[in-house]
């Protein structure tokens, strides 16, 4: 009997210590130390901050998965996604605005055109340079988001536009649940991303492409070795990332408007996701959205009410998302879900 509680315990003590593990005991003491202020707020406040988390998880696990695919091809952080993102969204709204293209049409028409300048940015700027030296290909994604942002600003003015909601947006267009409001922008934000997984899924899956780029991610000499042409695979990624980062950026653009500089809050929290969930996980990286924009939403919402927390306001929602992101690579560097990387001498 002892040997068995014995055998129980030590099982018990190694899955607290996976993702799942982690991340149930996470939820529990954060549900635990906000249980007082549910109470006080009620029902209909705590759906209601759930319902916002959805929302935000959604936008947040388009743009961590475009992160993650650029990662696990190359163990690198592209700083370019985000403002090649906001780039592609100006496009969009300047087709519906301006030549009265359907806001859809306008949003595949600009996923298409920065899915080319990825492809283009892949060949000349980054394939030249060894990918295993990781300074100069950094340096050259924050320089490109700088030409990015200094052209967008120059060309659309810097002025604040209103983007084209994709979903319907009247103030009526929402579902009402025990009083907290489930707006239909909502409900197609995460349709769209549900389907946006499912495609990618298919992709790396189902294809020769996705094979490709599986083998690639797993070791590039074995895959060069064997006949996958390498650089055309990593270019296929970087178009690919940079179409599904433009899907975010107008997702996000109708919550917060459309400026040069709207998707720098949007990519941290999107790194944070990545980070938690696991940078080389396409599934951890979306679990980790959401866990990111239910914590941002529960905290801010109702951290002002445990005693000592006053101070904590919606503005220190990116605080928190720096904090996760240390906390994760000081405590478990891989994620979640990510897989832990073992160096060979």
């Amino acid at each position: 009997m002892t040997a068995v509680t014995t055998e129980s315990r030590g099982s018990f003590l190694t899955w607290l210590k996976t993702g799942s593990g982690i991340l149930t005991t996470m939820m529990v003491v954060i549900t635990i130390a906000l249980i007082p202020a549910i109470i006080q707020g009620g029902l209909k406040l705590f759906l209601q901050r759930i319902f916002d988390s959805l929302n935000n998880g959604a936008v947040y696990a388009v743009t961590a998965i475009a992160l993650v695919i650029i990662f696990k091809a190359t163990t690198l952080i592209n700083f370019a996604g985000a403002n090649i993102a906001m780039f592609g969204a100006y496009i969009c709204w300047w087709l519906n605005t301006s030549y009265g293209v359907p806001i859809w049409f306008a949003v595949f028409a600009a996923m298409g055109a920065m899915a080319v300048m990825g492809a283009v940015i892949e060949r000349s700027l980054i394939r030249p340079f060894d990918v295993s030296d990781h300074l100069p290909v950094v340096l050259i994604t924050f320089g490109l988001a700088a030409i990015l942002e200094a052209f967008a600003g120059g060309f659309w003015g810097l002025e604040f536009h209103k983007f084209p909601s994709p979903f319907p947006s009247d103030p009526k267009d929402r579902f009402t649940i025990a009083g907290a409001f489930l707006r239909h922008e909502t409900i197609g934000t995460l349709i769209v991303m549900g389907m946006m997984i499912v495609g990618v899924y298919l992709l790396l899956k189902k294809t020769k492409v996705g094979l490709a780029f599986r083998a690639v991610s797993s070791n590039p000499e074995s895959a060069r070795l064997v006949g996958v042409r390498t650089g055309r695979t990593l270019q296929a990624g970087w178009a690919l990332a940079s179409a599904l980062g433009v899907l975010g950026a107008c997702l996000v653009a109708k919550q917060t408007n459309l400026e040069p500089a709207f998707m720098a809050k949007l990519v941290i929290f999107a790194f944070a996701a990545a980070t938690l969930g696991g940078l080389d996980s396409i599934g951890g990286s979306v679990i980790g959205a959401f866990i990111v924009a239910l914590v941002q939403s529960m905290l801010t919402g109702y951290g002002q009410e445990i005693p000592g927390f006053s101070w904590l306001k919606s503005n220190f929602a990116l605080v928190l998302a720096f904090v996760l992101i240390l906390v994760v690579l000081l405590f478990k560097p891989a994620g979640l879900y990510g897989t832990r990387r073992i160096e060979r001498v």
